[in-house]
């Protein structure tokens, strides 16, 4: 029985590496993104490419923003269940 939780608390522990991996990657990419995106553009007829490329950047932004949220829940989730099973472990073992 205790070898089961000890393997639960691995598989917990490294789904929460991986899920936080791709998250910090995500983040990251986001705010790669957010420092090539303008505040303010003042552009004439001839420049009218710079604005489609800013407006594709801020698709770009705006679409990675729930699966953030959602990988920060689910890891946000994945700590707390496998600092929950931790402690329990070390109450049972007390």
């Amino acid at each position: 029985m205790e070898e089961s939780r000890s393997f639960l608390l691995q598989v917990l522990m490294i789904s929460w590496g991986a899920i936080t991996a791709v998250l910090t990657v995500l983040v990251i990419y986001r705010g790669t993104l957010s420092s090539k995106e303008d505040d303010q553009i003042f552009i004439d007829a001839a420049e009218q490419h710079h604005y489609k490329d800013q407006q594709a950047i801020i698709a770009r932004i705006t679409r990675l923003t729930k699966p953030i949220i959602a990988l920060a829940v689910v890891s946000g989730a994945l700590l707390l269940a496998s600092a929950g099973i931790w402690i329990y472990e070390g109450l049972k073992s007390f």
